[in-house]
């Protein structure tokens, strides 16, 4: 058995079975799964939810070739053409500053206040799946279960209650600034620093203040 699109792997050592836990009829829920009646137990895991080790030099593997007797007509499946949708700025599991917008944003051209804070500060802009299913952005920017896990050094929450879908794929981010003008907020209990209000007030104010401190 194997499972794919992990945001989770523990081990049950009484049962000797790797535990997967992996987003589930559209996000909604997250679901455990074993697979005891078959070996190798595989997973995938989706970029970004493990932090990658330090490179170790001195630790060496062997490669073992095993010879596979496989003809072309055995392939039920054949590759006709591979087209990569050219990128648009930093990529969000590689940014190491990431803006992102929910909801609370109100219109679809917040973003284009959010990418300006996100350019200056050398980041990307990302989003919550509210703002992809509402048709405001595409969802290759989707921060979640169902969109991408980040752990950057700052993330920007903009306009975001702090669903648990949302959270599961940024929650690791080093540090975590929220913008909401809700106190109650959900988002505020994850973040390092939080700013109750208006993120059409607040988000230009940061960005003509960092605007300053780089002149």
């Amino acid at each position: 058995g194997c499972t794919a699109d992990c945001t989770r792997l523990s081990i049950d050592t009484e049962m000797r079975l790797l535990v997967q836990t992996r987003p589930a009829f559209g996000g909604n829920i997250l679901a455990t799964i074993v697979t005891p009646e078959h070996r190798p137990q595989m997973a995938t895991v989706r970029p970004g939810v493990m932090e990658a080790l330090q490179r170790d030099s001195a630790r060496k593997g062997e490669i073992i070739p095993i010879p596979v007797d496989i003809e072309e007509e055995d392939i039920i499946t054949k590759v006709l053409k591979i087209a990569k949708e050219p990128r648009k700025g930093i990529p969000l599991d590689e940014a190491e500053i990431i803006v992102s917008g929910g909801r609370g944003l109100g219109r679809p051209e917040g973003f284009k206040m959010l990418e300006e804070l996100a350019q200056l500060l050398g980041g990307a802009v990302g989003a919550s799946r509210a703002t992809v299913d509402a048709g405001w952005i595409a969802h290759n920017y989707q921060v979640g279960q169902t969109g991408k896990t980040v752990r950057p050094r700052l993330y920007f929450a903009c306009g975001i209650s702090g669903a648990i879908q949302h959270l599961a794929g940024m929650q690791e981010s080093k540090v975590i600034i929220a913008i909401n003008k809700d106190p109650k907020a959900e988002i505020f209990n994850v973040a390092d620093y939080g700013i109750v209000g208006d993120v059409y007030k607040v988000v230009p104010m940061l960005t003509e203040e960092i605007q300053k401190l780089r002149t």
